[in-house]
């Protein structure tokens, strides 16, 4: 059954769409990925040797040089975090605990905002590009059946256009996948880092506390 010149219409706005929508969700792509590129750079730097330095003063139990770390590394999420340790760090056993755990679940929502974004482009982008390869493949075949053989060049770059979207789909897709697997590997290790920096409170915590 050939194609309306409407419903070819249609077909022909809906490859335009795709190919528009594409280039969105590229270009919003690209905007996560700098914006939390620059906030994990900032939030992680120099981690082994502040994690190094946050342990140590704790085992010494040297709480209130906690405070200084914050200043000389002001953008680390780790002595921020220590900060506030020291910060409440009388309040209790209980209420400290809740409150470094409180404070752990802040930064883990800060730091995976707009994470999702990445995750539904680098899921959906590849559904978009085979969405464009139909419209493509059905114009083509529509193309096909009203020129005949005389028409075969046409034919032959719809359905280049139509494949053009599947690559574009999966261009799209496969770098912000992985950007968003980075991003939430480094996620997890910072948490884990916060968990042992918690740990280490609690302990130096208990062992003040059934020392004096």
């Amino acid at each position: 059954m050939e194609l309306g010149s409407g419903l070819e219409q249609i077909v022909d706005l809906g490859e335009t769409i795709i190919f528009y929508l594409m280039g969105l969700a590229s270009v919003v792509a690209l905007a996560v990925f700098f914006e939390r590129l620059i906030v994990f750079l900032r939030a992680d730097q120099k981690t082994e040797i502040i994690m190094n330095e946050v342990i140590s003063k704790l085992r010494e139990s040297n709480i209130s040089s906690l405070q200084e770390l914050s200043e000389k590394y002001p953008k680390s999420v780790y002595s921020s975090f220590a900060k506030f340790a020291s910060d409440y760090y009388d309040r209790g056993a209980e209420s400290l605990k809740e409150l470094l755990e409180s404070r752990s679940i802040e930064i883990k929502i800060f730091l995976e905002k707009r994470l999702p974004i990445l995750s539904t482009l680098g899921n959906n982008a590849p559904f978009l590009g085979l969405l464009g390869t139909v419209l493509g493949v059905i114009k083509a075949f529509n193309n096909l059946g009203t020129l005949g053989s005389t028409g075969a060049e046409i034919v032959m770059k719809s359905i280049s256009v139509a494949l053009l979207a599947t690559a574009a789909g999966l261009f799209i897709a496969i770098p912000v996948v992985m950007a968003n697997n980075y991003f939430t590997k480094k996620a997890k290790v910072i948490f884990q880092n916060l968990d042992i920096i918690t740990k280490e409170i609690l302990a130096t915590y208990t062992y003040h506390k059934t020392t004096h």
